[in-house]
């Protein structure tokens, strides 16, 4: 139901005060009388006040003064003043007051009264409609916020669940997919990538490799080389990823950085040979996250890499195998946090394409 325009009218004139009162009312508005400041002081404290009808002279104080004191207490209320000794001075001072929207002059003309005040009705029943439809909708838009974080929070869980199976294929790589995402996220954040774009980033990352659950085992912790078939059963794994996560709505943003992330910027990658920035961005810097982490895991088939065979290997792989750009930024923005992480046992070069796959 909708709540009725408050007025209180001051005036010491107790006929005025009481046939103005009977007059509002029968125009559907709630109305109050004090003869007094004091009294309509008190009442303002009991009501919600849109407007105050005040007499500029009172028996214990100036109208002017009530208005003050009833605007520190009711901040939203407007005011029309009314005397019945006028003066243009006392008038430019009375509307250049805070919320004085009138300066009436007694005998005041009824029916422009009534109109005044059905237009000040009309407006802040207006503004009142535009506030409580701002509420509603940040209401609505905190509920949304929330239930959104709470089912991204659910994905995100459900993914490092998937991520954390495909490494459990691989003893020799547990927490490699996490790895990836965390450089990928420092990398891109150095790029300057916005918001939605880090989140699907995230998830790219951390399921860049689940393709590989399709993959045989004993392919994939083969302690020697693999063989040319192997190798091509082992380039599949982008391809089953994309099968596995397609059809479902929350991956489709990121079913382009598991199928392109092992794409190479001079085009003689898998599975679509693309080339350059063809490539699309989040693939580029898992590329960088991943083949770096491959590099820098214990591996059935070779020592742990020294970190400077593996900067060797990166460098050789600018702008062939990686985006030179990104590269550069990874290169000096990263590699610092490794250098007293990383063992340092005899140099050992091999090809950084045998190592990544």
């Amino acid at each position: 139901m909708e709540r009725k325009f408050e007025i209180l009218i001051v005036d010491d004139d107790v006929g005025l005060s009481l046939n103005l009162r009977d007059i509002l009312e029968e125009q559907g508005y709630s109305v109050a009388v004090a003869y007094d400041g004091q009294t309509a002081l008190t009442l303002s404290r009991e009501k919600k006040l849109d407007l105050a009808i005040i007499d500029i002279r009172l028996p214990d104080m100036l109208g002017d003064s009530v208005i003050n004191e009833l605007s520190g207490v009711s901040p939203r209320t407007e005011y029309i003043l009314m005397t019945g000794y006028a003066s243009l001075e006392s008038a430019v001072e009375a509307v250049r007051s805070k919320n004085i929207i009138s300066y009436e002059i007694k005998p005041f003309d009824i029916d422009r009264l009534k109109l005044l005040i059905d237009q000040v009705a009309q407006r802040k029943r207006a503004e009142e409609d535009v506030l409580r439809q701002k509420t509603i909708v940040e209401e609505r838009t905190a509920k949304l916020r929330e239930a959104y974080l709470t089912l991204k929070k659910t994905h995100l869980e459900s993914v490092k669940v998937l991520a954390e199976a495909i490494d459990a294929k691989d003893p020799y790589t547990r927490g490699h997919s996490d790895r990836v995402k965390k450089m990928s996220l420092r990398l891109a954040l150095s790029l300057g990538l916005t918001e939605d774009k880090l989140e699907i980033l995230e998830y790219g990352a951390l399921l860049h490799d689940i393709g590989k659950i399709g993959i045989n085992d004993g392919i994939l912790q083969k302690a020697g080389c693999l063989t040319p078939e192997e190798f091509q059963l082992i380039q599949e794994h982008p391809l089953i990823g994309v099968k596995i996560v397609e059809g479902i709505e929350f991956f489709e943003d990121m079913i382009p950085l598991i199928r392109n992330h092992h794409e190479r910027f001079d085009g003689c990658g898998y599975p679509d040979g693309l080339m350059g920035e063809a490539i699309p961005l989040g693939a580029r810097i898992i590329a960088i996250s991943d083949a770096f982490d491959a590099m820098t895991s214990l591996r059935p088939h070779r020592p742990l890499l020294p970190l400077e065979d593996v900067l060797v290997e990166m460098e050789r792989g600018k702008g062939r195998q990686f985006d030179p750009k990104i590269l550069e930024v990874f290169l000096r923005e990263e590699i610092y946090r490794f250098r007293d992480k990383i063992a340092q046992p005899l140099s050992y070069k091999r090809s950084v394409e045998s190592v990544n796959y």
